[in-house]
């Protein structure tokens, strides 16, 4: 036990080398703050591979500068570059990422993005027009979803403009 922890709190330290403006804070789990230029990390964790793995990641966004993104794409676009970019850092300490591992880890935005953007009236895949709304090319149906991606994949109808426009000629005829 003492040769982990040991192991994690060198692998902390040549981190602040490699990203000395980066602050490293411990807490309950991994994530990056670009407001706070903090990288929040759960040091019960960072004595397995996953943990290291995803400090590592966390420290590609840094260096990267991710900050935000506009779309749901964007933020999986994100995700890749700082699994690409924290493989070639751990390459630099002699510790290898698992693929699998990292495709698992994308896989949650995948299925994510998958559940957000499926109209809920056809079922079909859309496209978002802004950060919390997405518009069906097939039937028309616009929806929102949270702003957060860390909640749950709601999807809240707001209209369904091909149903309006039908609902009009109707009456129109009528």
């Amino acid at each position: 036990m003492v040769k982990q922890n040991m192991h994690k709190q060198q692998l902390i330290k040549q981190l602040i080398k490699v990203v000395p403006s980066i602050n490293f804070v411990e807490g309950d789990s991994f994530c990056w703050s670009p407001e706070n230029k903090t990288i929040i990390y759960s040091d019960k964790l960072l004595t397995s591979p996953s943990g290291q793995w995803a400090l590592l990641h966390e420290v590609a966004h840094a260096t990267l500068k991710h900050k935000n993104y506009s779309s749901d794409l964007g933020l999986l676009k994100l995700e890749v570059e700082a699994w690409d970019k924290a493989k070639v850092i751990a390459s630099k300490f002699n510790i290898v990422i698992d693929e699998d591992h990292i495709q698992d880890c994308l896989d949650t935005y995948r299925d994510w993005l998958h559940r957000r953007s499926t109209c809920p009236t056809c079922q079909i895949i859309c496209i978002q027009t802004n950060s919390t709304t997405y518009n069906c090319h097939n039937c028309g149906t616009s929806w929102i979803v949270s702003a957060s991606r860390f909640c749950r994949p709601y999807r809240l109808t707001i209209k369904n403009s091909k149903e309006k426009r039908l609902q009009t000629k109707a009456a129109t005829f009528s």
